[in-house]
């Protein structure tokens, strides 16, 4: 199953690609990416760029930490698929991660208000700002993603991310 419905510039996956896809994507829930990459590496060299692998090979990469090559990643997720937030997502993660907060901030502020149906998107700036001392800013995005999702959801969540920990009490609040 594509994880970005009719966002494959390279078409659909072959059935040979998917059933690697599968069980590299089976591999990562079983909290073995070495497995998961070596499914990967089965993929023909003309599908190794297709979002659908780039998207699990982002999760493997995440899962061992090489936080530079999940950015190169998302980099060609954002060029490829750039009407889904899944590669703006993963690129200000990965920049986090990378300790560089305000890049990561910068990333996402500009997208948005393209995807303002994606709570993720607030929630991540909320992280940001936090992160970054700005926390009127942040607690504003993280009542935006409140409104987008579900509440409670989003609060267990929040109370749990160290990212808003400055912000716990006022979360717990509400």
């Amino acid at each position: 199953m594509s994880i970005m419905p009719d966002a494959d510039p390279l078409g659909p996956l072959t059935r040979r690609a998917a059933l690697h896809l599968d069980a590299a994507e089976g591999w990562l829930e079983l909290g073995n990416p070495v497995e998961a990459n070596q499914e990967l590496e089965k993929i023909t060299p003309q599908l190794q760029a297709h979002p659908d692998v780039l998207q699990v090979r982002w999760n493997v990469y995440a899962k061992t930490g090489k936080w530079e090559a999940c950015a190169d990643i998302a980099q060609a997720l954002c060029k490829l698929v750039s009407r889904y937030s899944v590669g703006f997502i993963h690129l200000a993660y990965s920049l986090h991660e990378m300790k560089l907060t305000k890049e990561a901030l910068n990333t996402l502020l500009p997208v948005a208000h393209k995807f303002p149906d994606e709570w993720q998107i607030p929630y991540n700036l909320a992280c940001y700002s936090c992160q970054l001392g700005e926390l009127k800013e942040a607690w504003q995005w993280l009542e935006r993603a409140f409104t987008i999702s579900d509440k409670v959801e989003i609060k267990t969540k929040a109370l749990e991310d160290r990212d808003l920990e400055p912000l716990w009490k006022q979360i717990g609040a509400i």
